[in-house]
């Protein structure tokens, strides 16, 4: 059955995407009232979009269903290729509503990860307040099993790096199968810093920072894009940009080792 207008093929990349979900509580005062408002978004749908429309078969879970929802087993986990972690804490993973609430012990999401990833899954880190380490160094993933799989090493503080100017990263291996063709990049406005692993292989680079890199690890593959799938770092420019959708069709692919 064709499945958001596209067919899937028998040996469709299955990839997993958590996170990129919010809900926004407003105040708003006039005169003598007020009353509040909140609103529900989502941030990756230009993301899932492209990979679908590329004939990924992708399975979206937002932050908040992520939380109680995500495989909490090798085998479940293990019924995907890529994991795609964007914008998501690690406490989300870390702490469901059984262990954060009714203090029942439950799997350990980011090991399980790791081990995916070692026996030969593939992972994908975008960058956000919430992934990296973070806003406040909330994203959490510092010294964890999930840090130890990435092709970077992620700081221990809080880690953005906001550019409103604008910066365009450089790119270090044109040929790399996941950047090959891609012509001419767009400005992003911010990223996660970190530091590059010595097997690790550069991709592109903000300054001394990596950008895209990826990494072999056991009999999988990990890659990180520093910045956002979507704003705010990523600007229109860049989800408006003829190269957006093959990207992400390209990590999907390499990351899957197809």
């Amino acid at each position: 059955m064709a499945k958001h207008g596209v067919m899937p093929l028998a040996d469709a990349i299955r990839l997993l995407f958590a996170g990129e979900s919010w809900v926004t509580r407003s105040l708003h005062i006039k005169g003598f009232d007020s009353f509040e408002m909140s609103s529900y978004h989502e941030g990756g749908t230009e993301m899932i979009a492209a990979l679908r429309n590329g004939g990924v078969e992708v399975t979206y879970q937002p932050s908040h269903i992520a939380a109680n929802a995500f495989p909490t087993t090798a085998e479940e986990l293990g019924a995907f290729d890529v994991v795609v972690l964007s914008d998501i804490g690690a406490n989300t993973l870390l702490l469901p509503e059984r262990t954060a609430v009714r203090s029942e012990p439950t799997a350990n999401r980011l090991e399980l990860i790791a081990d995916f990833v070692r026996g030969g899954g593939g992972l994908l880190m975008v960058g956000g307040y919430l992934t990296f380490q973070g806003i406040q160094a909330k994203g959490n993933y510092f010294q964890s099993p999930v840090d130890e799989v990435l092709p970077v090493a992620l700081q221990a503080s809080d880690d953005r790096s906001e550019q409103p100017q604008g910066i365009h990263p450089r790119i270090h291996d044109a040929a790399h199968p996941i950047v090959a063709g891609l012509g001419e990049w767009p400005h992003f406005l911010g990223y996660n810093k970190s530091t590059l692993r010595p097997d690790a292989r550069l991709v592109a680079s903000f300054g001394d920072h990596p950008f895209i890199a990826t990494r072999e690890v056991g009999g999988g593959r990990s890659a990180v894009f520093a910045s956002d799938c979507g704003p705010h770092w990523g600007p229109p420019a860049f989800v408006s940009w003829e190269g957006y959708p093959k990207l992400w069709v390209n990590i999907a692919t390499w990351l899957a080792g197809r």
